[in-house]
């Protein structure tokens, strides 16, 4: 059978308005035992006289009633709080609505419908899918991209919140999608195809389009390639769980979203826990993937995001150095390392089973002790700057002028996590029964790499380490002193003045945006102080006033590079 055959008979047949009604039922009612669920929904099909008696909501009744016992007079448990009536009268046959009898309860009509999206006389769009967990900068990142590249922006929860919005109440369909999503469940699959699919119509002209948000299982996923295409690049933006909390959180207060309301973000980071890993693993098979480190500076994601949209779509242009070079990842906690002790608890070692104490034993054996001394002291340029000071663009100036690599720690982890090596299965572990990281992992990936830039005669720019004066000391045990520490140094009101102006193609209300550049400028003030006490008393320190022009400020990093 092929695929047209295979569809012709699903279309016959009415399995997807049959499919949809179950999926619509299972979410609304969300019974204890599903299956018994299924089995008395479909014993109700043939009641009603078959599957083309079936619409989007049929199991969904306009009040809460128990569907009859099975098997005759046999008691079963109830799906529903009200008690069983005594007597179980049938319902009267529903009919099929049509477009124009009743276009509210009509989306079994069009999921049928074979229709093309893109035009096929004209070459079809790039497609770039933003997925990440709720929270972890997607829509910001989108808006970037589509600015960049001149691409067209489609945020998949813009849509569905535009939608329920203006038809929750007079929509009975839409009013029920309103409560699914608000309870923090994900919308019916085909509800959401068929929204993108329209959106996309009406956008003939575009060369590449940006979409955030979808899909959000493999379901999905499979779904879009089948009745859109197959994206040209999935970028996968990795988050802790506990940031993503903090910022939905800081998003609920700021916005006032209704998905973003407590028990919804519970089971909305739950739906993205249990769904993304499978997901992610699809696309890597399918080579389409990449993985970026979002618990970052904004400027410097959509830096490495650049670098592999140039690489994976726009081949022509000279492949860049960097995260481009990146083995493809799961989802990871890479920030859990920003908060975890500097050295393991050997306590809780002790306390670990025999087996785990060995693994734990090969990990961390110190780094000076394997490498060679020659190839310790690769040239290594840490730089410090807050949001703002331009940190992302000198650090991809610097690349190009001098070829070093830059290296961004949560990428490297996360590449760790997804690998099959030893190390990474033990660091899966620790993660998957809850333990915190070692922070001397983070540390051995970096000594790790620098190994391999001596080997190719290539050194290193570090941002986003150290965090604090502990882990900048633990650095120089293992691999000596950094070359030079560049701070950015560039005002608070210049800062603020830079984030509020990119700021503005964002969607989010302007009180919010300045909130947020707000907190961002002040948590980045209150931990880099000590850090640069730090470099500045061993005479490492060397300030660049950011609040220059790019090419004056790169010029003053050339003098001090070409120094050191």
């Amino acid at each position: 059978m092929n695929v047209n055959d295979a569809k012709e008979y699903l279309s016959r047949r009415e399995i997807p308005q049959l499919m949809e009604s179950l999926l619509t039922g299972l979410m609304f009612y969300r019974p204890d035992d599903p299956i018994e669920y299924m089995e008395t929904c479909l014993k109700k099909v043939r009641e009603l006289g078959g599957t083309e008696k079936v619409r989007w909501d049929t199991f969904v009744g306009q009040e809460k009633k128990s569907l009859p016992p099975l098997n005759g007079g046999q008691s079963r448990r109830s799906f529903f709080r009200n008690v069983l009536p005594d007597r179980y009268e049938r319902l009267p046959p529903i009919h099929q609505f049509s477009i124009e009898s009743d276009s509210d309860l009509s989306e079994t009509a069009e999921l049928i419908e074979e229709y093309e999206v893109f035009d096929p006389s004209q070459p079809r769009p790039k497609v770039i899918l933003i997925i990440g967990g709720p929270g972890s900068g997607k829509g910001t990142q989108s808006l970037k991209i589509a600015e960049h590249y001149g691409f067209e922006y489609v945020s998949v929860g813009e849509l569905l919140r535009k939608k329920m919005i203006h038809n929750a109440t007079s929509n009975r369909k839409w009013s029920l999608i309103a409560r699914i999503i608000t309870n923090g469940e994900l919308a019916p699959q085909e509800t959401t195809i068929t929204e993108i699919k329209q959106k996309i119509m009406k956008l003939p002209d575009a060369s590449g389009i940006v979409i955030d948000g979808f899909p959000r299982d493999v379901a999905q996923a499979l779904s879009f390639e089948d009745q859109i295409c197959t994206p040209d690049l999935v970028v996968f933006l990795a988050c802790s769980n506990q940031r993503l909390k903090e910022r939905l959180e800081k998003r609920a207060e700021q916005q006032g979203r209704p998905d973003d309301n407590p028990k919804a973000t519970e089971r909305r980071l739950s739906n993205f826990k249990q769904n993304t890993v499978p997901l992610v693993k699809y696309f890597q098979e399918k080579g389409l993937i990449v993985t970026l480190d979002a618990d970052r500076d904004e400027e410097e994601v959509f830096s490495d995001i650049s670098m592999m949209v140039d690489n994976k779509l726009f081949p022509t242009k000279e492949p860049v150095a960097g995260p481009s070079e990146l083995d493809l990842s799961v989802l990871a906690d890479s920030t859990i390392l920003a908060d975890a002790p500097s050295r393991f608890d050997e306590q809780a070692i002790e306390e670990e089973e025999e087996e785990e104490k060995a693994e734990a034993a090969v990990y961390r054996e110190p780094i000076a002790q394997r490498l060679p001394v020659e190839k310790r002291k690769p040239k290594v340029i840490f730089v410090i700057g807050g949001p703002g000071s331009g940190k992302a663009l000198q650090c991809e100036k610097m690349e190009e002028h001098y070829g070093l690599r830059r290296l961004c720690p949560g990428d490297m982890l996360c590449n760790e996590l997804q690998s099959h090596s030893e190390r990474g299965r033990f660091l899966r572990d620790l993660l998957e029964r809850g333990r915190q990281l070692p922070e001397d992992t983070l540390l051995e990936l970096l000594c790790e790499s620098m190994q391999s830039a001596v080997r190719k005669g290539k050194g290193f720019l570090v941002s986003g380490f150290p965090r604090d004066p502990r882990q900048a000391q633990e650095y120089e045990v293992k691999m000596g002193h950094p070359s030079a520490v560049l701070l950015l140094d560039c005002s608070a009101a210049t800062m603020t003045r830079r984030l509020q102006q990119r700021a503005l193609s964002s969607l989010r209300p302007t009180d919010a945006r300045h909130r947020e550049v707000h907190l961002r400028i002040e948590g980045f003030c209150g931990t880099v102080t000590p850090l640069v006490t730090h470099y500045d008393a061993l005479g490492l320190l060397r300030k660049i006033d950011a609040e220059q022009p790019p090419d004056d400020v790169f010029e003053r990093i050339c003098l001090v590079l070409d120094s050191c």
